[in-house]
């Protein structure tokens, strides 16, 4: 019966390298897929801080349909971008202080949409806030950008 009972119920010891086991291959699952987020948001990062090769006639079409459709939901605003801190040249530092001058601290298809609101959208009587939306540990995350067409909008760009 010993042996048969041996067989059958492991020892408390068994069972705890079972569990180390187990926990072993969940953190290197959790490695893996934390390893592989983090190459996709580089590629993403690169992806987005090369030029998006659109001109400004197809720019301002896009973005028409964006600011139609908030239109037809009945809102003066609408969010046109939102992209990681890592497209500023000081991670949204600038951003987050509202300080003067911000917007040069942006590269990539951020820089062209504040370029092409710069240019065509801001003479028109949009307004274009950017700021930090979410704080990630505490620190500065994803940054969005905000068009507004109302006059009564506090804290945008003019």
């Amino acid at each position: 019966m010993t042996t048969h009972l041996d067989e059958l119920l492991p020892t408390a010891k068994d069972i705890m390298k079972k569990v180390a086991i187990a926990e072993a291959a969940e953190a290197a699952k959790r490695e893996t897929a934390q390893a592989k987020a983090a190459e996709e948001k580089k590629a993403l990062i690169e992806q987005l801080s090369k030029p998006s090769g659109l001109s400004d006639e197809e720019a301002i079409r896009r973005a028409i349909v964006i600011i139609d459709r908030a239109v037809s939901n009945g809102l003066t605003e609408v969010q046109v971008y939102r992209f990681p801190n890592e497209l500023c040249t000081d991670h949204g530092r600038a951003i987050n202080q509202a300080e003067p001058g911000w917007e040069t601290t942006l590269t990539g298809i951020p820089k062209e949409i504040y370029q092409l609101w710069d240019k065509y959208f801001r003479e028109r009587g949009y307004k274009l806030k950017v700021e930090i939306v979410d704080y990630p540990g505490g620190m500065p995350g994803d940054v969005a950008m905000t068009m507004n067409w109302s006059d009564t909008e506090p804290g945008t760009t003019h």
